[in-house]
C-alpha cells in the first residue's frame, strides 16, 4: 500500500514537473514564435553582438564594467526600415579627414549618395569610402532619436563596394560607435550631411 502511495506522488510530482516546464518553455519561446523569418534573422543577429560585447570577447567593454553589463539593447526588428535606395556616384569626390572623438583624422573620400524614401519622407545619405581600405564604404549618420533612445554621436552601417549593385539600407542592422562603451577608442562623427531630420526607431539603442 505504502509503495503505491510513493508511485502515485512520483507520478504526480513528475506531471507537475513536466506541465510547469511545458509552461515555460511556452512563455520563453513565445516571443520568437511570433516573428517572421526575417525579424528572427535580425534578432539572432543583435542577440550575437549582444553576447560578444558583454561577454568580455572583443574586448571593447572595460573590464571593471563587465560585472554589471546588460545586454545590449535594440529597437525591435522592423521590416519597414530596410528600404531601397538609389546609388548615385560622386564624381571626383574629395578626400577629407573626417572628425573624430578623439584628436584622430582617418581620411575618407566622398564616394556617392543612396536616396530613397521612408515612412513618406525623401531622404538621403553619403557613403564614404575609406582611403585606408578602399573596398569598405562607410555611412555614419545621425537622426532625432539620438540623445534620446539611441547614442548622441550617431550609429554607423557598413557597406562593401558590389553593395550599390543591388543598394539595399537596412537600419535594422545599424550599430553603435566602440567608444558608445569605452571612450578611450576613436569613433567618426557624422558629417552634417548625413544628420537625418527623421526617427530612425531601428538597429542599436544607446548603452546607458
Amino acid at each position: 500500500m505504502k509503495k503505491s502511495i510513493f508511485k502515485v506522488l512520483v507520478l504526480i510530482v513528475s506531471v507537475t514537473a513536466c506541465t510547469s516546464q511545458n509552461k515555460w518553455q511556452t512563455a520563453a519561446e513565445e516571443q520568437s514564435e511570433n516573428l517572421t523569418p526575417y525579424q528572427k534573422l535580425v534578432k539572432n543577429h543583435q542577440d550575437s553582438m549582444s553576447v560578444m560585447f558583454t561577454s568580455g570577447a572583443n574586448g571593447v567593454i572595460p573590464k571593471n564594467e563587465l560585472i554589471t553589463a546588460h545586454k545590449l539593447e535594440y529597437f525591435p526588428p522592423n521590416e519597414n526600415y530596410r528600404v531601397t535606395a538609389i546609388f548615385t556616384p560622386i564624381a571626383n569626390g574629395k578626400t577629407f579627414k573626417m572628425a573624430t572623438s578623439t584628436d584622430l583624422l582617418p581620411e575618407y573620400k566622398a564616394f556617392g549618395t543612396y536616396k530613397f524614401e521612408l515612412n513618406g519622407d525623401s531622404l538621403e545619405l553619403t557613403l564614404y569610402q575609406s582611403v585606408d581600405m578602399p573596398d569598405y564604404l562607410f555611412l555614419p549618420f545621425r537622426d532625432l532619436t539620438c540623445g534620446n533612445e539611441s547614442y548622441g554621436a550617431g550609429r554607423y552601417l557598413d557597406y562593401k563596394l558590389q553593395d550599390t549593385l543591388n543598394p539595399i539600407i537596412d537600419f535594422n542592422y545599424c550599430y553603435n560607435p566602440l567608444c558608445a562603451y569605452n571612450k578611450d577608442y576613436s569613433c567618426p562623427i557624422p558629417p552634417a550631411v548625413n544628420h537625418l531630420n527623421a526617427r530612425i526607431e531601428a538597429g542599436a539603442k544607446k548603452w546607458h
